[in-house]
């Protein structure tokens, strides 16, 4: 764990000052407001307490995380942690350990998901809503002068155009965290690709690197997800690997197949998620599109705004979406 950051106890005093400023306006008074916190906070369940949301390192799951937060602190009153850590077995040990209370975007680690509900300490939850696709892409221009490129079988030919410095004569594959799902090593050796695989350390130099290869027509092949904000506004296009076969990731070693499209889950503390705690309702009705969270991943990273800021709008600008998570 990283960090622990805490929010409830301050935003419930912003939120009664935001309620007195209302009333000296002629808006509703404090005790409408109290009322309809009280009775919201009812429906969902009996009081929040502490809700402890694990937060992996990417930004789609910290809009999750702080839109569901900042609905929990101001709504529900919960007091709310936020625990950074690399998704699977981190994550997973939170839950065992009980410092962690829920996964929100949880993409593809069955192994992990089977021993905690076998163990019962994790629930599946079902989805958010959110589809994860993982695959292979390049910059949108290079797609559009060299379209053959988009064929795995083509990639060798073009290997001397996709080596660097670091690639040691080889074509250059940017894979992104090695601690992401990834089987790129994999598949490259079991393709007889003549690439090496570089890891670019994050999403942030993922970004970074697709946004440079478009604007200076870089060659660029690499590991890239969606839902990303980010292909709103640089074009890629997916490379075509061999489809996705029930089976054909099973033996990380020996894959030699394009990445399955996951309907990502959300994976509960069994013990919280069995609590009358109004908190583990919200998580249970909790669910978006994969346009929601671009867009709250575009305003924390394209606009600049803080993750609470960018929660704060999106909820605003949602409150259909929210009421129904509270009903």
């Amino acid at each position: 764990m990283r960090h622990l950051k805490k929010r409830g106890a301050g935003l419930a005093a912003v939120a009664v000052g935001a309620v007195l400023a209302l009333t000296a306006c002629g808006g509703g008074s404090v005790n409408e407001e109290t009322e309809k916190n009280e009775s919201q906070a009812a429906a969902a369940g009996g009081e929040c307490g502490d809700l402890n949301i694990i937060v992996n390192p990417w930004v789609g799951y910290t809009a999750d995380a702080y839109v569901v937060g900042a609905v929990a602190a101001d709504k529900l009153g919960c007091n709310v942690n936020y625990l950074d850590l690399k998704e699977g077995g981190p994550s997973y040990s939170a839950l065992e350990s009980g410092q962690g209370d829920v996964i929100l975007e949880e993409w593809s680690h069955q192994t992990e998901l089977k021993k905690g509900e076998d163990a019962g300490y994790a629930t599946d939850l079902g989805s958010p809503g959110n589809v994860g696709i993982i695959g292979w892409y390049v910059p949108g221009w290079l797609a559009e002068e060299h379209p053959d490129v988009l064929d795995w079988k083509n990639l060798n030919k073009y290997a001397k155009d996709f080596a660097t410095s670091e690639s040691g004569g080889q074509g250059q594959f940017l894979g992104s965290d090695p601690t992401f799902t990834q089987y790129d090593e994999a598949i490259v050796k079991n393709l007889k690709l003549n690439f090496k695989v570089i890891f670019a350390g994050g999403e942030n130099a993922s970004v970074q690197a697709f946004e440079k290869a478009q604007e200076n027509k870089e060659w660029l092949i690499g590991y890239f997800w969606e839902p990303q904000w980010v292909h709103a506004e640089v074009p890629m296009e997916r490379v075509k690997l061999p489809p996705y076969k029930d089976g054909c990731d099973s033996d990380p070693a020996k894959v030699a197949c394009d990445y399955a499209e996951t309907e990502l889950k959300k994976v509960g503390r069994t013990d919280f998620m069995d609590s009358d705690s109004s908190g583990a309702t919200l998580i249970k009705n909790f669910t978006w599109t994969n346009d929601d969270q671009n867009l709250v991943s575009k305003y924390i990273t394209a606009d600049k705004m803080s993750p609470e800021d960018a929660a704060a709008k999106w909820i605003a600008d949602n409150q259909d979406k929210v009421d129904a998570w509270l009903s």
